[in-house]
């Protein structure tokens, strides 16, 4: 993950945190379900690289599904 994604998500983090609206347990479970997400984006993105170097042929596929 890039460092300005890594920014942006402790950006979000920090939000959750500081949100007047949400309980310690809603807080909780958003942060868990962001960093997940985050582990799945950058999962998604090794897998599109190694894709990649398997097949050129790859790289309309994955722009379709909009992982490029």
């Amino acid at each position: 993950m890039s460092q300005s994604n890594n920014t942006h998500l402790e950006r979000v983090k920090e939000a959750i945190h500081n949100s007047p609206k949400l309980s310690d347990k809603d807080k909780s479970a958003s942060v868990k379900m962001v960093e997940e997400w985050a582990v799945e984006d950058k999962a998604m993105a090794l897998l599109s690289e190694q894709l990649l170097e398997i097949s050129a042929e790859i790289r309309p596929l994955l722009a379709e599904l909009g992982l490029l």
